[in-house]
């Protein structure tokens, strides 16, 4: 009887320690996992430039075959049928352009 008594003790308290050590060491990776990120983030923002982890993602998002991976919605997907036609034209600051009559050239 004591015998059972005391190796049913003895299993609880190895049950105990495994689960506490388990435990311990899951939210051990989650503080380190989360010092790490604020680390990157930190430097990120020091730096100006994109962490790691964005990069490396938004790679896997650009040269995915099927477009399977969500675009954010800060990129907006131009309409490819949409054409603008512009008349290409220099912009100066001349005062003298300002006061040419209409149809006169400028002196240059």
């Amino acid at each position: 009887v004591l015998h059972s008594l005391l190796s049913r003790f003895l299993g609880l308290v190895l049950k105990l320690v495994l689960v506490t050590s388990g435990l311990l060491f899951a939210v051990s990776m989650i503080v380190a996992a989360l010092v790490v990120v604020a680390i990157q983030l930190l430097k990120a923002l020091l730096t100006g430039k994109k962490p790691a982890a964005a990069a490396v993602f938004g790679r896997f998002q650009r040269f995915s075959p099927d477009g399977s991976w969500p675009r954010p919605s800060s990129q907006a997907t131009p309409k490819t049928g949409d054409v603008v036609d512009v008349e290409v034209r220099e912009v100066r600051e001349d005062k003298q352009l300002d006061a040419a009559p209409a149809g006169t050239k400028p002196r240059s």
